[in-house]
Order: C-alpha cells, then structure tokens, then sequence
C-alpha cells in the first residue's frame, strides 16, 4: 500500500514520510537527532512511525532550512522562540497565504550572513565566530539560571 492509499491520518514509516518530503530517511534521522521537537513513535526494533503532526513538523523544519535558508542553529532558535505550533502551521500551509508571513526581523538569516563570511581571517568572519561562542554562552547561561523541575 502506497502513501497515497493511505488515510491522512495514518501513521507513516520512515520511508513513507521521507517520500511524502522528499527528502532521504537518513536525514528524517539526523533531523530527529537534531531537534529534540521531533520524536516519532519507535516501537520494538526501533522502528520509526510518524504521525500526521509528526509530518507537518518535518515539513515545517523542511521549509525553514530549504527553502527560508536556516541553519540547524538558526531553525533551533527560530522553534524556541516562535514555538513548535507555528512550525507545525508552517509545514502545513500554504505559502501564497499571507496571514502565515513571518516577520524574520528579530531573527538572523544565517545564510546570508555566511556568504561574507567565507574568507578565512576575514573581520566579517571573526565576528561571525565571536557571536557564535556568545549565543551559545548565553544559552548555557539561561539554561543554568531555570529553575529545574
């Protein structure tokens, strides 16, 4: 039985969802290892089943990397500032509708900032790496001063 025969709301196999994305099953599991957001049901063997918001995540996660040009970095901070339903409601709209525009002011396109950052040495570059250490001292930072539940 195909993808296509199936119910909306079954569940998918790792090779189903990576063809209903069109992206290969291994990077489903590099995504997974990556955002602690995605986490389909595994039963015995490992064996990965995504369920329809599981599907509507990844392609959320799909479009902020592919094609609004996000790192992992950048994707990561994007989710925990927005929240995992916007990416959700991401991954399931439709991109010609207005009202789902989001407004990236606050947030760093990261893949333009690493075309002026490709000569090594370069003062663009330095500073590339010193915010890098310093987004992620803050983040060490903010994570040391919640209080544990």
């Amino acid at each position: 039985m195909s993808v296509t025969e199936k119910s909306p709301d079954a569940f998918r196999t790792i090779s189903e969802a990576a063809d209903e994305l069109g992206v290969p099953a291994h990077v489903l599991r590099f995504w997974e290892s990556k955002f602690a957001q995605i986490s389909p049901l595994k039963r015995a063997g490992g064996r990965r089943f995504y369920r329809p918001q599981d599907i509507a995540l990844l392609r959320g996660v799909k479009r902020l990397l592919y094609e609004d040009g996000y790192t992992i970095k950048g994707a990561k901070k994007f989710i925990k500032d927005n929240g995992v339903s916007v990416i959700v409601d991401l991954g399931a709209s439709d991109r010609s509708r207005p009202e789902m525009a989001i407004d990236r002011a606050d947030i760093e396109r990261p893949v333009e900032r690493r075309k002026t950052m490709r000569q090594p040495g370069s003062p663009a570059r330095e500073i590339g790496d010193i915010l890098n250490d310093l987004e992620g001292a803050q983040a060490k930072l903010k994570a040391a001063l919640e209080p544990k539940s």
